[in-house]
């Protein structure tokens, strides 16, 4: 083996844990080595976060101008041009990496290796012949999207997550494979678009995580959209009929019967990208899923050796894996003790009206034995979302019935990941749900809601 350059901390993988870390180490004077194998910026802003929002905003924008009639404005006919809305998500998505890049280049102490990463050693890494060694390594290299298991589907083709961004046209009917928020966010972006959409669901309700009655009005607002929807559905088998058109097998739990499609996205979950980093030569274990085993300070079971973000499991979310990157910089750099115990998980669906989740749900309440309250509100009680013409959705919110403190909330509704926002600073902050109920706020806002739905506990 050659004789492995030495730095004080190798990271690998420039995602939204990796990058900022790589600079925050250097800055701090230690000669830090970062190995990206594809493109800085990790899955958020190349396939993620950053196109598929820009999209959804496009999107949007068709959908209005499609209702422009129930406000009183007069557009004409409308079109759309995916070529363009493509273009722009690139453009977008360019300038995010640039920007990522720029700051890493521009820190003294990082050195950026473009290559594949493979373990040969405990804290020892091989990039292209190239040997390197560190006292601390820090894994993120996130994950990618599940291949196909069902017999044909490979051969038939399909789209993923990605590769449905790059389309120039709009298919004519897109079959989508999963209920999740990302199979939800493209079947309702591309049903905007103009597509004829099927959503197949393995399990019995849209949005597996929520509560009954929040997935029943999401899954009302996607069929009032014109989209189809198929629960307890599984596709069994795919074959490609001819060059525009497929079909698969699916058995419900009433019927077995074929969809055919123009096109399948395949949304139905990701895998973690460790198969290739060698490991074992690192004593750093896995789950059976191929996941990164980290304790609640993210080290792994290998010393010195850490994982953030998608890698190591648990919540999928680019916030999730900034936070990462400041547990350990907590701990290493501020002499902190900070842990993933007990961190409050917000995210936001960004389907519309979006869906804002941060806390428990009544399901995870009562599994586990705690105490509580609900108070709910349909939007239509909401001033603000009547004006607006946009009064879809729920407010859905836990209480303690002693301490009054907010356990959870679910927001669907327009801006509802704002609005969620709101109650998880009120869950920071332990307030008791009075303080909500009787603050003062502006009129007419969408946090005003929050008087009339916390009256509702009275």
């Amino acid at each position: 083996m050659n004789t492995p350059e030495k730095y004080n901390a190798i990271v690998i993988g420039a995602g939204q844990a990796g990058g900022p870390l790589s600079t925050t180490l250097a800055r701090a004077g230690r000669r830090t080595l970062l190995i990206e194998r594809e493109h800085v910026g990790g899955t958020c802003i190349n396939e993620g976060c950053t196109p598929t929002k820009t999209m959804v905003a496009s999107a949007r924008v068709a959908y209005l101008a499609g209702r422009a009639g129930d406000y009183g404005v007069e557009t004409g006919t409308v079109g759309l041009n995916l070529g363009r809305v493509r273009e722009r998500k690139r453009n977008i998505v360019k300038s995010f990496r640039a920007a990522s890049l720029r700051r890493i280049e521009a820190t003294e102490g990082v050195d950026l290796v473009c290559g594949e990463a493979r373990f040969v050693a405990p804290r020892t890494v091989a990039v292209d012949g190239r040997i390197f060694r560190a006292d601390l390594v820090f894994i993120n290299t996130g994950g990618r999207c599940a291949g196909p298991e069902i017999p044909g589907l490979e051969r038939a083709g399909f789209l993923d997550s990605t590769s449905i961004m790059e389309l120039d046209a709009v298919p004519e009917h897109l079959v989508v494979l999963g209920g999740g928020y990302v199979g939800l966010e493209f079947a309702q972006m591309f049903r905007r678009f103009g597509s004829r959409v099927t959503v197949v669901q393995r399990a019995r309700q849209l949005l597996p995580q929520e509560d009954e009655d929040v997935a029943e009005a999401v899954l009302g607002i996607l069929r009032e959209d014109g989209i189809d929807v198929l629960l307890e559905a599984e596709a069994r088998a795919a074959e490609r009929i001819d060059e525009r058109t497929l079909r698969l097998a699916v058995r419900t739990s009433e019927e077995e019967r074929w969809v055919e499609g123009s096109h399948v996205l395949l949304a139905a979950g990701r895998v973690p990208s460790t198969d290739r980093l060698g490991l074992e030569a690192a004593a750093v274990e896995t789950d059976a899923r191929g996941f990164v085993r980290v304790n609640e300070r993210l080290e792994t079971t290998a010393p010195g050796v850490y994982a953030l973000g998608d890698v190591k499991g648990g919540p999928a979310f680019t916030h999730i894996s900034y936070d990462d990157f400041r547990i350990i910089r907590a701990n290493l750099l501020e002499q902190g003790g900070r842990t993933t115990a007990d961190r409050l998980v917000p995210y936001t669906v960004f389907m519309d009206p979006q869906l804002g989740r941060v806390g428990l749900t009544e399901r995870e309440a009562r599994g586990l034995g705690r105490p509580y309250r609900v108070a709910t509100m349909p939007m239509s009680n909401v001033a603000r979302a009547l004006e607006m013409d946009e009064a879809r959705g729920m407010m859905k919110v836990l209480v303690e019935p002693e301490s009054r403190q907010l356990l959870g909330a679910a927001v669907l509704g327009i801006e509802g990941g704002e609005v969620m926002a709101a109650l998880q600073l009120a869950m920071m902050g332990k307030l008791p749900y009075d303080t909500l109920r009787d603050a003062v706020f502006a009129h007419p806002t969408l946090a005003e809601s929050l008087n009339n739905l916390f009256a509702t506990l009275d």
